[in-house]
């Protein structure tokens, strides 16, 4: 099996057969992270770019590990330090990168769409590393990864989703790709931080964090993205984290065993206290590990792809 496009723009136009191929070959490339040898030829002899024009520490680094790991030849460009600042279009600076012998460009940028059109005007594959409040999807894999070495499957579980929704990208994603894998999404958030017709995507929508949590079997807060707003959506912060934040009270209407997650960066005291963002159920540090691994499965796989089509 290849993947269908030669870019990874988002869970939307993935299969589950895709995503479960991903998650699958993503538990071999954990292997290679966890061994005391990290670095297989899986890469050699190509090139990997990362491309940001948001400021990013998880998922750049994860990237450019994975890219090491497999013996590929990588570098990274900011949007504030190259031709961009000079004015220089996405798709010049695509093309630019394209043209010097580039096979996968990993793209993060603040406008939805950015993805989708540099992939229309480069030969190289392109990987969404986040897209304005549209898609993230290398993120999403990495949870559903977690979640199914964690309990075994996808498939029946229910997924509680809490926070800011309207600018998740993080949650996007996961909703596309957990009711596609059989999981059930519930989403609970203040009423001006859930996106209209949210619902049409198959997630289930609670009007207050409680009702969202009964029998959670994995619960993940997300980070408020007060960068994103352009006037306040609520009254304060403190406000925020009295009636939407995660402690260990509201944690018990969730399954004993439940999973507790965060994309990561975390606001402490905000999203969910310490002492949550601590527990033993907490897979927050492993989800950042898992990161690196489902990254190196889709370099893999998208470059295979690109070898695959070459014989053909």
């Amino acid at each position: 099996m290849i993947l269908k496009s030669k870019d990874l723009l988002g869970l939307k136009d993935l299969s589950e057969e895709e995503i479960e191929y991903i998650l699958d070959t993503a538990k071999t490339m954990k292997y290679v992270i966890t061994s005391n040898n990290k670095k297989t030829p899986h890469l050699q002899g190509k090139s990997i770019i990362t491309l940001f024009y948001e400021n990013s520490t998880r998922t750049r680094l994860s990237f450019e590990l994975a890219s090491k790991y497999m013996s590929a030849s990588a570098a990274n460009i900011s949007a504030s330090v190259s031709s961009v600042a000079k004015g220089e279009s996405l798709i010049d600076t695509g093309r630019t990168i394209d043209m010097m012998g580039t096979d996968v460009i990993i793209i993060r940028h603040p406008q939805s769409g950015a993805p989708q059109l540099l992939a229309k005007h480069v030969k190289a594959s392109v990987i969404n590393a986040g897209d304005g409040m549209n898609e993230h999807p290398t993120q999403a894999l990495l949870d559903m990864f977690t979640m199914r070495e964690k309990i075994g499957t996808l498939k029946g579980l229910k997924v509680a989703i809490i926070g800011d929704i309207y600018h998740s990208r993080v949650a996007r994603s996961n909703i596309w790709g957990l009711t596609k894998m059989g999981a059930e999404v519930s989403l609970a958030g203040p009423a001006t931080l859930m996106p209209p017709g949210i619902e049409l995507t198959g997630a289930k929508i609670y009007s207050t964090v409680q009702e969202a949590l009964i029998d959670a079997d994995v619960v993940m807060a997300l980070r408020l993205q007060l960068e994103r707003q352009k006037k306040a959506l609520f009254p304060s912060v403190r406000e925020y984290s009295k009636f939407f934040g995660l402690d260990e009270k509201r944690l018990k209407l969730a399954k004993k065993d439940a999973l507790i997650m965060h994309p990561g960066p975390i606001n402490r005291g905000v999203e969910l206290t310490s002492t949550v963002a601590d527990d033993k159920r907490s897979v927050i540090n492993e989800q950042v590990t898992n990161g690196v691994a489902v990254r190196m499965a889709l370099l893999y796989l998208l470059t295979r792809r690109e070898n695959n089509e070459a014989v053909n």
